[in-house]
């Protein structure tokens, strides 16, 4: 456990949750898509629900205060195994996940989450400034990583952006079909030959910007932005990483790739 006393923002404000009632979570998709409104409402009036985990108190509260000052319904936790068993009954939409957790660590608790659900947004916090960290982070599912200590406005505008990708990750579509490839929006599944490849959220997210452009080639900066938002700087290495993963499960032969093409100095292009 780090040392207790410093919060996650550089000068967190003194401030009292609202009490927050707890109605059942509202399914991300609906037949009209929504879309994160300017507080923590969706667009059908539920609260979006966010899990807190986080071990250091004063942390907790300081993220907690500002969430539910903008309309967030709030869920704590403070190690990863209570995290784990508050996710099934608490359906949150994001979960706020600390690296440095004491037992099941971040990383753990991360890729645990996101075996039981694709829709959940994970956005990871950590003092940490190696970029190996990022790498893990969003290579086993997280959407987003933010550092300490950081803005509380910077969160929200954080969080907001994993509720949209989210959200459109769940509207619904047509399949798409690329060769022996099938995306299933529906079933959130990708197929080759009729076998689902299991691809993570954000490989799913990927693989589905590239096959809506076909033959268009697509930038790093491009590619990071469609994924990871506005707040993707940083996150090029992590794009090769998922693309030589993506290759992996649907490639035929991932060494001379037919799907997911590079056009060196430039990007990625399907087909």
């Amino acid at each position: 456990m780090r040392p207790s006393g410093k919060g996650p923002f550089p000068s967190p404000q003194e401030s009292t949750p609202r009490a927050s009632g707890s109605p059942a979570r509202r399914p991300l998709a609906s037949p009209a898509p929504a879309q994160p409104k300017a507080g923590g409402s969706q667009a059908d009036g539920g609260e979006w629900c966010v899990l807190v985990v986080e071990d250091e108190p004063l942390a907790r509260t300081s993220i907690r205060a500002t969430l539910s000052k903008e309309g967030f319904r709030v869920v704590e936790a403070e190690s990863g195994e209570e995290a784990l068993g508050l996710f099934d009954a608490a359906a949150p939409h994001v979960v706020i996940l600390d690296i440095g957790l004491p037992g099941l660590d971040g990383f753990e608790v991360c890729q645990k989450i996101r075996a039981k659900r694709v829709d959940t947004g994970i956005l990871m916090l950590t003092a940490r400034t190696d970029p190996e960290d990022k790498i893990t982070g969003l290579t086993l599912g997280a959407d987003d990583y933010l550092v300490k200590p950081f803005n509380p406005g910077e969160l929200i505008a954080r969080i907001r952006a994993v509720l949209r990708r989210s959200v459109l990750m769940n509207q619904a579509e047509e399949p798409l079909a690329f060769g022996d490839l099938c995306l299933d929006f529906q079933a959130q599944q990708a197929l080759k030959k009729g076998v689902d490849v299991n691809l993570s959220p954000r490989e799913f997210l990927l693989l589905a910007i590239l096959l809506r452009h076909p033959g268009q080639v697509m930038t790093r900066d491009q590619l990071g932005k469609e994924v990871w938002g506005a707040n993707h700087h940083g996150n090029a290495r992590a794009l090769d990483v998922f693309v030589c993963k993506l290759r992996e499960k649907i490639e035929d032969d991932p060494t001379n790739p037919q799907v997911i093409r590079t056009v060196r100095g430039a990007g990625y292009v399907c087909g």
